[in-house]
């Protein structure tokens, strides 16, 4: 999926998670989606007239190459690669679950009794996908999503703009977005939103209060959810989408390697932009190599939070 839209994207230097500064670049993006990957087929590259480049998104080895080959001479930065993670819903709720280890399954099985307990003897999970419960679903989940660690860190909360709540109710007016609220003692701790591109869920913003995170909500909230779209019985895929993480790697069921990077104009001021930045996340790596052989890595993390 390409949606080959111009914007100002930022170019972030990170010391783990904190960002230190950003670089703006007017690029078009790229993006390979679940489906696009699986059947090896490369989007087509958008117009670049009048800005930088591209920003490539998940793009498997077979697309970046063809990539290079459509774009000779554009320089290549940013780069970061992960195995992008999905389920394979094709099977049921009850296999999904039997793939786990037994002790994987008795400690999430005593993680959803332990909110429970917590939350009265029940789990109180709210689903939403019409035009009026989706703005429910904001009404209640924005001012949780500004508490959490990927809104204030990671400028990665839910959207706030009225551009993206009205995209929100017409994805629920064509029947292609789920969202999900975990309730504790009447207040939402956790929340999950999924628009739907066909016969996929993709995973587009997870967050959960960080005062109750012993409670674990995001996890429970993500299995119980897991369970609720499987009875559905209409999707086939539930994307992870770019980027790696515990949680990914604990409910994926398979996934691809891929790789997200820049493709910039061979000006030299985006060569020193990309030599820059690729010097930095180096000297950031080597930092972390030093604090782990000396024992100092606790201190570190201690003082970027």
């Amino acid at each position: 999926m390409s949606d080959g839209s111009m914007h100002s994207y930022r170019i972030p230097f990170f010391i783990g998670s904190r960002r230190l500064l950003t670089v703006e670049r007017d690029v078009a993006t790229l993006a390979f989606s679940l489906r696009d990957i699986l059947s090896e087929r490369t989007p087509a590259v958008p117009s670049l007239n009048n800005v930088e480049g591209l920003r490539v998104l998940s793009a498997p080895q077979a697309g970046e190459a063809r990539l290079r080959e459509a774009m000779p001479g554009f320089l290549i930065g940013g780069r970061e690669e992960y195995a992008r993670s999905y389920i394979d819903m094709a099977r049921g709720y009850d296999q999904y679950f039997a793939r786990f280890s037994g002790k994987t399954r008795n400690t999430l099985r005593r993680k959803r009794r332990k909110f429970e307990e917590a939350s009265g003897g029940e789990l109180d999970l709210r689903t939403y996908h019409s035009p009026d419960e989706m703005d429910e679903f904001v009404r209640l989940a924005l001012p949780l999503s500004q508490r959490t660690y990927q809104a204030r860190l990671l400028d990665a909360g839910l959207p706030e703009s009225e551009t993206a709540r009205a995209e929100m109710r017409e994805l629920a007016w064509q029947d292609r977005v789920r969202a999900f609220l975990l309730f504790l003692d009447g207040k939402p701790v956790a929340y999950l939103y999924l628009p739907v591109e066909r016969d996929t869920l993709v995973y587009a913003h997870l967050g959960h209060d960080p005062d109750h995170a012993g409670l674990s909500p995001g996890t429970v909230l993500q299995l119980a959810a897991l369970e609720t779209l499987f009875a559905e019985n209409r999707f086939r895929y539930f994307d992870f989408t770019e980027g790696e993480g515990a949680h990914k790697a604990l409910f994926r069921t398979d996934s691809v390697h891929c790789a997200s990077f820049l493709m910039l104009r061979p000006s030299w001021i985006n060569r020193t932009l990309l030599t820059g930045l690729e010097a930095f996340d180096r000297t950031v790596a080597t930092g972390k190599r030093v604090a782990q052989q000396t024992g100092a890595e606790t201190a570190l993390r201690r003082f970027l939070r």
